[in-house]
């Protein structure tokens, strides 16, 4: 190679990697700190999902209740006694405690006497047989050994006589002591308040059987049942205030728990309250707990509604259609604004319209610019307009910012699954490896570069061709 050719293939490659470094620093600035703004990717969430509106959920402060009728209460008679007088009828309402039927006092007081007068008799007859048998013991110890044998006969049946006796009267002190507890409570009362239903007259109770003469129902028209198990017990306790939800609507009331049935509720299958695996071992025992509301406006027999133990929550702020946390707005010129997916599934900055603010919560009402079924990614002071957005949080080039945490301030660049990171191509797209060529000789150079760019080689003979080299050597070197 001469020395010309030498020289023309040194300002070649010069010119190269020059152009090499030039093409890089407009392909990185048009590009955006090496990567184009459309292929990197920030995570966008459905607004849905955000939205702190909350529909119908089941918390552990959660209870499912039904409305049913109020509690009744059977009234049954002592059929061993006279039913003087009925103290009540149909529709008179009662307190516990109340008065509501009578025994006939003056029978019982009858079989009280004859109880005692049997006793009386019993013990006299027992103080007779112990005088015989004295007198029988002095008579025996004179007589022969025949006659001792009867006084013995005679003996013996007479203390089998006492000891009868004996067993009779702890049996007539028992039924005293019964009769005179009857006489002390010659009435029956009220076990709760409510309303007297069903009352039966004697002859009529007499006809039908059994010993249920009234009933009592609980005031109100309806109470709600609410089933606890075990695990949240914790949270159910008598008087305590609860919200009551309808899962029809809006509606809810509040009310207070009269009563806890400790006693295990049975599932069946077609229970509301059945957690639907039969499997004893794998559930836990149900319980059964009473609310009363305040009002029962609204409220149906049968009516399935949601129980909640009132810790507040039940605030001046009625929330529907979307509320955002706060920290997802950001103000441009004092105008709200989203970072939003667009119909092209590109960033934009979408305004919206703020409503009420729950301070507490902390968040507000948007009142227009986002539906439920929109994008929105967390602010993030790299992201602009035009990124991609995703939904899969593995592809994003714009990592979450987390909450309370800055931003990087140093101006590396974020790196993006679809970041560029220049290789030295060519405009033609033909790679450059520049350290490959830093390590060539001359001859593997030139001919590296008329195989990249299709020149064609003159033929020379090797041994010209090596002599030129080295006066072309020597030359530059001078």
């Amino acid at each position: 190679m001469t020395t010309k050719k030498r020289i023309c293939t040194v300002i070649i490659v010069l010119v190269i990697v020059c152009a090499v470094c030039v093409g890089g620093f407009f392909v990185w600035k048009k590009t955006g700190k090496g990567g184009s703004k459309s292929s990197q990717k920030v995570y966008v969430q459905k607004v849905s999902s955000l939205n702190t509106v909350s529909d119908f959920k089941l918390s552990n402060c959660s209870f499912l209740g039904v409305v049913e009728a109020q509690e009744s209460v059977d009234v049954k008679y002592d059929s061993s006694k006279t039913v003087d007088e009925i103290l009540v009828k149909d529709g008179d309402s009662v307190k516990k405690g109340d008065k509501l039927l009578t025994y006939d006092v003056e029978a019982i007081n009858l079989q009280l006497e004859q109880a005692k007068l049997e006793v009386e008799r019993l013990q006299n007859e027992i103080t007779s047989n112990k005088s015989q048998i004295a007198e029988l013991e002095k008579e025996k110890k004179n007589a022969d050994q025949d006659a001792a044998v009867s006084y013995t006969t005679q003996i013996l049946s007479l203390q089998s006589d006492n000891a009868k006796n004996e067993y009779d009267i702890k049996a007539k002190n028992v039924e005293i002591k019964k009769l005179e507890a009857s006489t002390k409570n010659a009435y029956v009362t009220a076990s709760i308040d409510g309303t007297v239903k069903n009352v039966k007259t004697v002859d009529k109770l007499q006809q039908d059987g059994g010993d249920v003469i009234m009933q009592i129902t609980e005031e109100g028209d309806y109470r709600i049942k609410g089933r606890f198990n075990e695990q949240n017990s914790k949270d159910i306790m008598q008087g305590a205030s609860v919200i009551v939800k309808s899962r029809l609507d809006d509606s809810t009331w509040k009310g207070e728990i009269t009563s806890v049935d400790t006693s295990p509720q049975k599932n069946s299958g077609d229970d509301i309250y059945s957690f639907g695996s039969s499997d004893e071992m794998s559930q836990s025992s149900n319980y059964a707990f009473y609310v009363k509301p305040e009002n029962f406006d609204g409220l149906m027999l049968g009516q399935h509604v949601l129980i909640e133990i009132d810790n507040g929550q039940d605030t001046s702020i009625n929330k529907t259609g979307i509320w955002l946390y706060s920290d997802f707005i950001c103000k441009d010129d004092k105008k709200n604004y989203v970072w939003a997916k667009d119909k092209d599934g590109k960033i934009e900055k979408r305004y919206v319209e703020i409503g009420q603010k729950d301070e507490d919560n902390g968040d507000c009402e948007i009142k227009s610019g986002l539906e439920k079924g929109d994008y929105i990614a967390y602010p993030d002071k790299s992201i602009e307009e035009g990124m991609t957005a995703t939904t899969n949080e593995a592809d994003v080039s714009v990592p979450p910012n987390d909450l309370g945490t800055d931003d990087n301030s140093d101006g590396d660049t974020e790196g993006g699954d679809e970041d560029i990171a220049f290789d030295g191509s060519d405009e033609d797209g033909m790679a450059i490896d520049e350290d490959m060529l830093a390590s060539m000789t001359d001859e593997e150079i030139e001919e590296y570069f008329n195989k990249l760019y299709g020149e064609e080689e003159n033929a020379e003979n090797a041994d010209g061709e090596n002599a030129d080299a080295a006066d072309a050597d020597a030359a530059f070197a001078e």
